[in-house]
């Protein structure tokens, strides 16, 4: 009994150590999902490109400040560090009217790049993108 025990407890340690190795492992997979190809800190993707494009012509800016440090709404740089998809989804397509963030499940250009819009500021908030204006990484 005294050994079935023992392995018992060796048995829950050893799942204690490995499922948060296991939980981190997959949410690595779905943070590497974000994808943003930056060249020159200024020269991206198309999507991510389409993005920055869906931030400018949202004037999301005159709350969250032009290069994204927050003024009347928070920084995003800061909260992209930990806002995955779905949450920034939630934001974006329901709003925090009681904080003053709109609802833009009416907008046609969110709903295209709600994703590239993610995919932009995710660069931001990694350090990857610099302020100011984006260029594709084709052009010269």
């Amino acid at each position: 009994m005294k050994g079935r025990s023992i392995l018992l407890l060796a048995a829950v340690s050893s799942a204690a150590v490995l499922l948060p190795v296991a939980y981190a492992q997959n949410n690595s997979v779905q943070v590497a999902q974000v994808a943003y190809k930056v060249v020159d800190g200024n020269k991206v993707d198309s999507n991510t490109l389409q993005g920055w494009k869906t931030w400018r012509a949202l004037d999301c800016e005159r709350c969250h400040g032009a290069q994204q440090q927050g003024l009347v709404g928070p920084s995003l740089v800061d909260a992209f560090k930990t806002l995955d998809k779905t949450e920034f989804h939630r934001t974006v397509f329901g709003g925090r009217v009681d904080k003053g963030m709109p609802d833009f499940s009416s907008s046609q250009m969110m709903q295209k790049n709600w994703e590239n819009l993610y995919a932009y500021l995710k660069g931001r908030s990694d350090g990857q993108i610099k302020p100011g204006d984006l260029k594709a990484i084709d052009s010269n």
